[in-house]
């Protein structure tokens, strides 16, 4: 333990996901019995403060006026979307782990069991701690071998969003899902008070089709790319009131790229980074965040325009999932007679690319297992043909809650539609394409 002075801490408890109630530190150590999973993962903290989509909060309970968390570390199956089910590594049955919650001055001690097959640590990204609890396995402390529980215990002093990874053969346990955040609450109010709180971790995988372990060795050709690890149809969408303040929370542990994340229809300004606060004489209008690796981004906007927008990653690779990228460019090749020849052989083979590839995802083609290619879903006007790293804001003048409040319907007047001959003829655009 560290000898830094106690602060005043909050006694409010997180039920969401976590050990189950501690009578005291011993019982900590005596049985991982008494550390068992609940199974609670609808991502809301009680009071509404930080939702995470398709993920959890972490719970805690106090002991002698420190929060106590307990951390997990094994292998689980984590379903990103029907048909696609991958093994992964995380904490108590999550990737990205559960989100640590706290607020600025509490003193907190985490348990990490390690039920890996090989050693591990967790560091906790950006936040300013005693470099004995910095957990750089071989540097700041010993590795924590498969079998062993860890205790690290420090005061968060610093308010802001945060990350936290392992930093012992970390190439192989991030691209296995060990990734989290760490939301950590100013003790006093600092700017507009936002109404809607949301953390998403953004991560790329490579999976080759019909298997269902990501491959850690890789350095490019990642075809899975997800928020909270879901991809979109699966991605629960953002929920906000006419008019509320929303904060987007976004950290980045992709092994490899920056993603620049680009929301329809708003403007809004970056207020954070994982090292602090920007001060609002340095911010300016943006629809478009670029989050690089190993960082965190956080921005902030009033919702006051009612409708479905949509949120994505815009390197445009990223919103599509296993697309055989390594493919020759088939853009306006003539294969007609080639693909009568080969159907002769393999029945129903169809050649794709030729006039692009809109609509592949609606023909439900046979697929490898476990696989996703061209995944997409339905929208209210046809099927949307994206995934990956895909999400909707959902902004309505009347919600409850978190929960999906379906399709928008714009009003008569609205919607983009064909155009009529008379209208062709009035302002003297030629009915057909020349």
């Amino acid at each position: 333990m560290t000898d830094e002075p106690q602060q005043p801490l909050l006694t409010r408890r997180d039920v969401l996901l976590g050990g189950a109630a501690l009578a005291g530190t011993a019982a900590l150590l005596r049985s991982t019995d008494a550390l068992a999973l609940e199974t609670d993962h609808t991502g809301k903290a009680p009071d509404g403060r930080v939702y995470t989509p398709n993920g959890a909060t972490a719970n805690y309970t106090v002991v002698d006026g420190v929060k106590v968390f307990h951390l997990r570390a094994h292998e689980f199956e984590r379903e990103f979307t029907p048909g696609l089910t991958l093994t992964c590594w995380g904490w108590n049955g999550l990737t990205p782990g559960p989100t640590i919650e706290v607020t600025q001055g509490d003193r907190c001690r985490f348990y990490v069991s390690n039920e890996l097959p090989e050693a591990t640590t967790v560091h906790w990204h950006g936040v300013f701690l005693p470099s004995g609890m910095d957990g750089v396995g071989g540097l700041s402390q010993p590795v924590i071998k498969p079998g062993e529980t860890f205790v690290y215990e420090f005061t968060f002093r610093e308010a802001g969003t945060f990350m936290y990874h392992p930093h012992a053969d970390e190439m192989t346990q991030m691209a296995m899902g060990m990734v989290g955040m760490i939301v950590v609450h100013p003790r006093k109010q600092r700017g507009p008070k936002v109404d809607r709180d949301y953390c998403m971790m953004l991560h790329q995988w490579r999976v080759e089709p019909g298997t269902s372990r990501p491959d850690p060795n890789a350095d490019s050709g990642f075809n899975i790319l997800t928020i909270n690890s879901a991809v979109f149809p699966s991605t629960e969408p953002l929920v906000a009131k006419t008019g509320e303040r929303i904060r987007l929370r976004f950290g980045n542990l992709s092994a490899m790229e920056h993603h620049p994340i680009h929301l329809h229809g708003y403007a809004f300004e970056v207020t954070q980074t994982d090292g602090g606060d920007v001060p609002a004489s340095a911010r300016w209008p943006e629809t478009t965040v670029l989050v690089p690796v190993g960082s965190c981004r956080v921005v902030e906007f009033v919702a006051n325009v009612p409708g479905d927008w949509a949120m994505h990653c815009h390197m445009t690779h990223h919103i599509m999932n296993q697309m055989g990228h390594g493919l020759p460019n088939l853009l306006g090749a003539k294969l007609a007679k080639t693909e009568a020849a080969v159907r002769d052989l393999v029945p129903g083979y169809m050649v794709m690319g030729t006039t692009g590839m809109g609509g592949m995802g609606e023909m439900q083609m046979s697929n490898p297992d476990n696989s996703i290619p061209m995944k997409g879903g339905k929208g209210p006007f046809g099927f949307i043909d994206m995934g990956g790293m895909f999400t909707i804001l959902k902004v309505r003048d009347e919600v409850s809650g978190y929960g999906d409040p379906g399709w928008y319907k714009n009003p008569t007047g609205t919607t983009a539609r064909v155009a009529t001959a008379e209208e062709l003829r009035r302002d003297g655009i030629p009915s057909k394409s020349r």
